[in-house]
């Protein structure tokens, strides 16, 4: 599924417009990707949560070269499915 089909999704569900159910989906992801900025989690219980996972720099190899190369320290955005998810999944 991707984002226009979600869109169409909540859209059939909640009968309502595509356009409102677009401001609906994408106030839910601006929502959760303020609170990541933040360094903050956002906690669906049933669903999951996502929260912001630190990478450590490292030093790696460029594959063409064997050159050592220094990877920067990064965030990355993380998930972890909830109980309900997962059996819902397994089912």
């Amino acid at each position: 599924m991707n984002k226009a089909e979600l869109i169409e999704h909540v859209a059939n569900e909640t009968e309502t417009t595509k356009a409102d159910a677009q401001r609906a989906v994408e106030a839910v992801f601006d929502g959760i990707t303020a609170t990541l900025k933040k360094g903050n989690a956002a906690r669906f219980v049933g669903f999951g949560t996502f929260s912001v996972a630190k990478r450590a720099a490292t030093t790696g190899r460029n594959p063409r070269t064997g050159e050592p190369i220094k990877i920067p320290a990064s965030k990355n955005a993380k998930f972890k499915a909830g109980k309900e998810l997962k059996e819902a999944v397994n089912k």
